[in-house]
């Protein structure tokens, strides 16, 4: 299994470089940190571990993100929780952002 996730600015219509992304795991109903990383030049990670069946969760550090660039975000942060079911299958979680909107959907 694998995860991988890619991060877009809908405000530049360019990939998000640079974006700090955690990953973590639920266990015993603790979160326990697993991987971090920052999305490439293509604002992908492309390899962020294999966490395993269970409940996971991403987050984006969008508000360092958009202030690098000197653009106030009212979502500083974003996280994403997910259930993996199918441990064999890779999974890819996208994020596309502005600084007052942020969506998301299970990628391939």
């Amino acid at each position: 299994m694998s995860l991988s996730t890619h991060v877009l600015d809908a405000t530049t219509g360019t990939p998000a470089r640079g974006v700090a992304v955690t990953l973590e795991s639920r266990v015993d109903g603790v979160w326990q940190q697993v991987a971090s990383g920052r999305t490439d030049a293509d604002g992908r990670i492309r390899e962020l571990g294999d966490p395993g069946v269970g409940v996971h969760r991403i987050g984006f550090d969008t508000g360092s993100y958009f202030a690098a660039r000197g653009v106030p975000t009212f979502y500083p942060q974003v996280s994403i929780t997910f259930e993996i079911a199918d441990g064999a299958a890779h999974h890819h979680v996208p994020l596309l952002l502005s600084p007052f909107a942020f969506s998301t959907y299970r990628g391939s």
